[in-house]
């Protein structure tokens, strides 16, 4: 184990967690003339507002939510960083609502270059996570690539009445964010050697909590649409919500939770390359106040990973939202 402590994983990377995603610019580019084949009536959510997991309707009283996700590492340690990884692809499945009910695992593996053990110890966290969650991992796909990548396909049950998605906030909601922001900022620190211990144990916590009241919010009529805030950063999935809406959003950047030290961070040049990727292909869609600060823009778009349910609620229905929240869990709600 001394041999694995002393291996750096987040070196093996250009990018870590969900910072390494493309940009949303380019993604769109990628996808735009992909054309679904045909007419599917049971598929009740695809791509066409960039949700969080396709949807497929199998009966009157069941839905199947199916996701994938993975990347390269944002922290060094491997159990972590498999923890971290599985807990962010099995979001998906709860910000539409659901129940995660399976996992597949996806690996890739700098063959010659790490130790087999090293990843042993990420599957091994990828798979207590799914222990917390309930689920087995029923199997997987693994292959050799320049970087160590870890993720899991996630599947999911979800009342067809109870998906929740993307696209169908309401004119006069509030939105609810369930977890702090500043992972983004914390990895960047972390690649150079300046995290604090305690900022690091932040965003262990922060990263690996499972969403899981994602399922009980669906089941609440006063929320209309969920999302999960991910490598695109707040100001991207709240785009997101609003342009599947057709609706704009006021964020008060005095509101906004943060992690410890995360604004001082910022402020030291701590931020990652996905920050300013993601403001180049949406900033056009995001007004700042005319005084605002760079660093406010970091902020807004710095990447999560395993970021909070940003859930959109009917005015009234708030406070109940937020006790929901924290009895379960997230007290910054």
């Amino acid at each position: 184990m001394d041999q694995l402590a002393e291996i750096k994983l987040t070196s093996f990377a250009h990018g870590g967690g969900c910072g390494c995603k493309l940009s949303p610019a380019v993604l769109r580019e990628i996808v735009k003339g992909v054309p679904l084949l045909g007419n599917f009536p049971n598929l009740m959510v695809g791509t066409e507002t960039a949700d969080d997991a396709a949807v497929w309707k199998l009966n009157e009283t069941q839905a199947l939510i199916a996701t994938t996700d993975f990347f390269t590492p944002i922290v060094d340690d491997p159990y972590a960083f498999g923890r971290i990884a599985a807990a962010n692809a099995l979001s998906d499945v709860y910000a539409m609502g659901g129940t995660p009910i399976m996992a597949l695992a996806l690996v890739g593996m700098p063959l010659g270059k790490l130790p087999v053990e090293v990843m042993q110890r990420i599957m091994e966290g990828g798979a207590s996570i799914c222990v917390e969650a309930g689920i087995p991992i029923a199997g997987g796909h693994s292959i050799d690539v320049p970087e160590p990548i870890y993720g899991l396909v996630g599947l999911g049950l979800v009342h067809p009445d109870a998906v929740r998605r993307n696209s169908a906030a309401v004119a006069g909601d509030v939105l609810v964010l369930g977890k702090r922001l500043g992972v983004g900022v914390y990895s960047a620190a972390l690649k150079k050697d300046a995290l604090p211990d305690a900022y690091y144990a932040a965003m262990l916590e922060n990263c690996t909590q499972l969403n899981k009241v994602g399922a009980a919010l669906s089941a609440m009529d006063v929320v209309h649409a969920m999302t999960d805030v991910t490598g695109f950063g707040l100001a991207g999935h709240t785009l997101e919500l609003c342009r599947g809406a057709g609706l704009t959003a006021e964020i008060r950047f005095a509101d906004l939770p943060f992690l410890p030290g995360v604004q001082a961070l910022a402020g030291q040049g701590f931020v990652t390359g996905a920050s300013g990727r993601n403001w180049d292909s949406y900033g056009e869609g995001v007004r700042l106040p005319d005084d605002a600060a760079p660093l406010l823009r970091n902020l807004i778009c710095d990447p999560q990973t395993n970021g909070g349910l940003l859930v959109s609620v009917a005015p009234g229905g708030v406070d109940d939202v937020l006790a929901l929240m924290r009895a379960q869990g997230f007290g910054h709600a």
